[in-house]
């Protein structure tokens, strides 16, 4: 498609008929775009979508097979020293400081010592970073490295900033204070195109492409992207939830999830739509998914439905009618609706929706078991005071967790707030300081090998060895892990034709993207079927589809009476999970169903639109906590403890510095924000009571 045409003077990025080819393969397909000056551009897609290929021309560090780029009026090479670039993998140097990684940086764009010490230190005081920048890149947590990272690309003072992927790994709490950087840095002139595979995060920028298979789907803002979809959102809270999604998907003639246990009215997708592709939550055979109305029923509206911990989201073509034949099908099954509410699809929507209608829903296929499942509801793990230190550093404190089969457990918290500690911990893979552990009704000598063969770990670094091709690294994990000789070669193809990579089994594992290789891994941590699965970040840099697929095998595994624990930094994907604990600094500080959590927060979410959204944001962030203020696109996000004194306050503060409000609206809690709360609201506790 063929970008909106703007002013000369205000094109900072001109791409047209851009192509790429890499022998036989075609990375880019002749794409078409152009960027504004000090607009945040998002080009979204998955691994192998044409991203960093992009990136790497407009950077000027590769030439294009074909086609026009411009930048900054001239070719990419040209431009080089107005630009900041921080890639997807390498942008630092571990056995430097921070100060000196910075300094390396302006070295290259020819700064001015006296303007680097004045620039380097406005830009470390921004980040938080000033008081550690004596510290070696390498011993930085990840969202630290992603900060400096930033830094090092600002320190020259570019007008065009590219950002491959730059917060994957990174938590919630430094991604928002990244993005905020970004919004900023906006808002003084710079020009920003950013990648990134988390979607809630792509609608903080103005103007979004959405790119698979080196073509661009569909550029606009997100609430152009939203009425192009023409559909609407319904959350669903109902009892029993997996009953619910049963029903509703039989009311469209949707396939229907895997059997759950001890559930009525399920059964098996019928193998005639594999082969098509289609899945419980994918909605691939509704005709609405080929641009048509749904055939031969006017009063059917259900597009689309997907599960998450404790709701469905249901888009409907019609919100009145969907939400009609939502109570009608659950009144007719004599199951309890405890909520529903209609609200804005999200930018996963749109991004999924475009691209089933083109057939690229990956296909779902039923893993492969070979004994029966344990029966849901059991303690499968459980800790009491469980606590770590390390010399003097206490990383684990006191920590209460029970699980129970057929349970997803979700363990949420920022960058070294402990939860991989407690997870290597509960694996015997490290010795608790204090505490006790029962782990699949064993107390002691949890490395036993009888123990942890009832265990999948999947490492959020480690599970694969790259210099292994695919298929050695499965066979490995199959002899590791006890799979029957007879069953191994049923198992390694599930994998493969799960992760779409039949044929490509003999590549090194290194090679894969990060996306790919993290598809593989979760693969090889469940072929043996265990009775308890540990998921450390298992998603990270995993574009939307896959991510889905990911997260429908989880559940799968769960009905089959799977306990699984999982960390995750994307919130979104974390509305998943049955149960979920905040960690802050070694504590558990929060703990419930994602719905729980959501509705204890104090106070109200509100959504202010301004024509000066930073200036807004500058003021407010200095008269709130700046937590409590955050930039989304071209709107605020303020979090007031009491909104009816709070809200006039604000527009008080607003108006004396004449930046006109157009409007506030309240919102909903978002996970996200409810997680920035709690764990704001706990440090400043802890820091209080501090001596």
């Amino acid at each position: 498609m063929t970008a909106a045409v703007l002013p000369q003077t205000e094109i900072a990025i001109a791409v047209q008929s851009l192509r790429k080819r890499y022998g036989s393969v075609e990375a880019l397909k002749g794409i078409d775009f152009a960027v504004q000056t000090g607009e945040i551009f998002g080009l979204i897609g998955p691994d192998g979508a044409g991203k960093t290929t992009t990136f790497q021309i407009l950077a000027g560090v590769m030439q294009a097979t074909a086609g026009e780029v411009s930048v900054l009026g001239t070719e990419p090479r040209h431009a080089r020293l107005n630009l900041g670039y921080v890639t997807q993998k390498f942008s630092l140097y571990p056995d430097l400081s921070i100060l000196k990684n910075m300094r390396y940086s302006a070295g290259l764009r020819r700064v001015p010592e006296a303007r680097f010490e004045t620039r380097a230190s406005e830009l470390l005081g921004r980040v938080g970073l000033d008081r550690f920048r004596d510290r070696l890149a390498g011993q930085l947590s990840g969202g630290m490295k992603q900060k400096l990272a930033l830094c090092c690309a600002l320190v020259s003072g570019p007008k065009i900033l590219l950002l491959d992927e730059p917060t994957t790994g990174v938590d919630p709490v430094s991604r928002r204070e990244f993005w905020d950087l970004l919004a900023a840095v906006a808002a003084e002139g710079v020009t920003v195109v950013a990648a990134t595979p988390y979607l809630d995060e792509a609608e903080r920028c103005h103007r979004i492409a959405l790119i698979y298979a080196g073509e661009i789907q569909q550029i606009g803002t997100l609430q152009e992207l939203r009425n192009r979809l023409g559909l609407r959102r319904i959350e669903v809270r109902a009892e029993p939830l997996d009953q619910a999604e049963v029903a509703l998907n039989q009311s469209r003639g949707g396939p229907l999830p895997s059997p759950l246990p001890g559930g009525e009215g399920t059964g098996k997708i019928p193998p005639a739509l594999l082969k098509k592709g289609g899945s419980a939550d994918s909605g691939t055979e509704s005709p609405l998914f080929k641009g048509a109305a749904t055939a031969g029923d006017p009063t059917q509206a259900i597009v689309d439905i997907q599960t998450f911990g404790d709701r469905l989201d249901v888009m409907v073509s019609d919100a009145e009618r969907g939400s009609e034949q939502i109570r009608a099908v659950l009144a007719d099954r004599g199951i309890h609706l405890s909520d529903l509410r209609q609200d804005e699809p999200t930018l996963e929507n749109v991004f999924v929706n475009r691209l089933r209608q083109q057939g690229l829903d990956p296909a779902y296929l039923d893993f492969p078991a070979y004994r029966s499942g344990k029966e849901p509801g059991g303690i499968a793990l459980e800790t009491r005071q469980l606590q770590k230190t390390f010399g003097d550093f206490h990383a684990v404190r006191g920590v209460d967790i029970t699980v129970h089969y057929g349970e997803i457990y979700g363990l949420l918290g920022a960058n070294g707030a402990g939860k991989t500690t407690v997870i290597k911990m509960l694996c015997g893979l490290l010795p608790p300081s204090g505490g006790e552990v029962e782990l699949a009704g064993e107390t002691s000598r949890l490395d036993r090998s009888e123990v942890r063969s009832r265990i999948g770990y999947m490492s959020q670094k480690f599970t694969l060895y790259d210099d292994l091709t695919i298929r050695q690294n499965l066979e490995f994990y199959c002899g590791v892990y006890g799979v029957p000789q007879p069953l191994q070669r049923e198992k390694i193809d599930w994998v493969l034709e799960t992760c779409g990579l039949v044929g490509q089994d003999h590549l090194l594992t290194g090679s894969l993207p990060g996306g790919w290789k993290q598809r593989v891994s979760f693969g090889a941590s469940v072929m043996h079927e265990p009775d308890i699965l540990f998921l450390d970040e298992p998603t990270s840099g995993v574009d939307p589809l896959a991510r889905r697929q990911f997260w429908r095998l989880i559940r799968d595994f769960a009905r089959r009476g799977t306990a699984i624990l999982v960390t995750t930094h994307y919130l979104e994907e974390a509305e998943n999970c049955n149960t979920m604990a905040f960690m802050v600094a070694g504590d558990i500080v929060a703990q419930g169903s994602p719905s729980q959590i959501k509705a204890g927060q104090p106070g109200q979410l509100i959504e202010l639109v301004s024509a000066q959204t930073q200036a807004a944001s500058n003021l407010l962030k200095q008269r709130l906590a700046s937590w409590r203020v955050s930039i989304f696109g071209d709107r605020l996000h303020l979090v007031l403890d009491d909104p009816d004194r709070d809200l006039a306050a604000v527009q008080q503060w607003l108006q004396e510095a004449q930046i006109a409000v157009q409007s506030t609206r309240p919102i909903p809690f978002s996970l996200e924000d409810a997680f920035i709360g709690i764990v704001q609201r706990a440090e400043t506790t802890q820091r209080a009571k501090a001596p």
